[in-house]
C-alpha cells in the first residue's frame, strides 16, 4: 500500500449551508456550529482538506432513477417538499449532488493513498433516501452512491457500511439488500421512524445475510452498545473482510438529542468510533470514512465530531462534558435472548 501523505482527510463545501430552512431540525446551524467548534479547538488545522465536487449524473444513477433526479431538480427550483419531512430550496439540487460527490472525492483520496482515513462534513444527509424517493431529511443516498463508485476501484470487491444513527437507514438497506458484496449493519432505535430494521430483515436473494439489523430499545445505553457491537458486529465484519468501511455517523443516539434517544453518552460514542477504527485497521488497512448524518443537539454534535476526528488522527484526548445518561438502562435479556437470536440468524455459533 502506498504510504499516505496525510493521516486524516476531510471534505466540506459552503454550498451545504445554502440548503437551509430555519426552524427545521436539519438546518444549516448544525454544520456551522461544528465547523466553528473545530476551528476554535484547532482541529481543522490537523486534517487535510479534500476538494469537494458535484457527483456526476452517471454516479447518481448508480443508485437513483433518472425520474427521481428530474424530480429533485424541479422541486428544488420551486422549494417544494420531497416528502413531509424533506424540504428543498433553490440550492438543494446542487447541495445534494455536491454532498454525494464530495463523499466520493474523500473515498477516492483514501483509496489512492492521499489520506489514510477521513471525515465527511456533509449535508443534506443520505441514509433514508430511496432510489425513487427522498425522505427523512435525505435527498441522495450519499453513502450508497460512494460505495457503488468505490466498488469500481481495482482490488475493491467488498464494502461494509456501518450505520449508528438513531434511525434505521431504510434507503441504504433497500439499495443493497440483494447485493452480497456490500455488508450493511445498522444499530437503531426500534420501533421508531422509519419503522423498518427488524432483526429478521437480513437481505434477500444473493444478499441474504449481508444485511444486519440491531434494533434496540429506547435508552439502551453504552453497556448494551458495547455488548452488541463486540458480540455481533466484530465477528461479522471479520468474517466478511471488507476492503473499505463507510460509517454513517449519526450522533442522534445521544441521550440529550431532541429527536431520538438511545441513551448513548459521548464516552459511549468514543468507544464505538475507536472500536470501528480498530476494526478497519485489522481488516482493511485502516481505510474508513465517517460521514456526518443525524445529530440535532448542537453542543453534543460539536464534541462528538471533534472526538471522532481525534480518534481518526490517533489521538486519545477525547472529552465528554455531558457525562452519562440519568436514565437507567432497560432491563432486557440482552445476553440470554437478544444476542443469541442474532448469533443464530447470522450463523455466528
Amino acid at each position: 500500500m502506498k504510504t499516505p501523505m496525510h493521516r486524516t482527510g476531510y471534505v466540506y463545501d459552503p454550498i451545504f449551508q445554502q440548503h437551509n430552512l430555519a426552524n427545521h431540525p436539519e438546518n444549516a446551524s448544525r454544520l456551522e456550529s461544528i465547523l466553528k467548534y473545530l476551528e476554535i479547538n484547532k482541529i481543522l488545522a490537523e486534517i487535510h482538506p479534500i476538494n469537494s465536487r458535484m457527483a456526476a449524473t452517471e454516479e447518481l444513477l448508480l443508485v437513483h432513477s433518472a425520474d427521481y433526479l428530474s424530480e429533485v431538480k424541479a422541486k428544488s427550483s420551486q422549494s417544494e417538499y420531497l416528502d413531509p419531512d424533506t424540504y428543498t430550496t433553490p440550492d438543494s439540487y446542487l447541495a445534494a449532488a455536491t454532498a454525494a460527490g464530495s463523499l466520493i472525492a474523500l473515498a477516492n483520496a483514501v483509496l489512492s493513498g492521499e489520506v489514510q482515513n477521513g471525515m465527511a462534513l456533509l449535508r443534506p444527509p443520505g441514509h433514508h433516501a430511496l432510489p425513487h424517493q427522498g425522505m427523512g431529511f435525505c435527498i441522495y443516498n450519499n453513502e450508497a452512491i460512494a460505495a457503488k463508485v468505490a466498488l469500481q476501484w481495482p482490488g475493491i470487491a467488498r464494502i461494509a457500511i456501518v450505520d449508528f444513527d438513531v434511525h434505521h437507514g431504510n434507503g441504504t438497506q433497500t439499495v443493497f439488500e440483494t447485493d452480497p458484496n456490500v455488508l450493511y449493519i445498522s444499530s437503531h432505535s426500534y420501533p421508531f421512524y422509519p419503522g423498518t430494521g427488524n432483526m429478521n430483515e437480513i437481505g434477500s436473494g444473493a444478499g441474504t445475510g449481508a444485511t444486519v439489523n440491531l434494533p434496540l430499545s429506547e435508552r439502551s445505553g453504552d453497556a448494551i452498545f458495547k455488548k452488541v457491537y463486540s458480540a455481533i458486529v466484530l465477528p461479522i465484519i471479520k468474517r466478511f473482510k471488507p476492503d473499505f468501511i463507510f460509517i454513517n455517523a449519526g450522533y442522534d443516539a445521544h441521550f440529550k438529542d431532541p429527536l431520538g434517544n438511545l441513551g448513548l453518552s459521548l464516552a459511549g460514542y468514543t468507544w464505538l468510533c475507536q472500536f470501528l477504527v480498530d476494526i478497519a485497521g485489522e481488516v482493511c488497512q485502516g481505510r474508513i470514512i465517517f460521514s456526518l448524518n443525524g445529530g440535532y443537539h448542537l453542543d453534543v454534535i460539536n464534541v462528538a465530531v471533534a472526538n471522532t476526528i481525534k480518534i481518526l488522527l490517533g489521538r486519545s484526548d477525547t472529552v465528554d462534558p455531558f457525562g452519562s445518561s440519568q436514565f437507567p438502562e432497560p432491563v432486557e435479556s440482552i445476553d440470554t435472548d437478544y444476542i443469541p437470536r442474532l448469533k443464530k440468524l447470522h450463523h455466528l455459533d
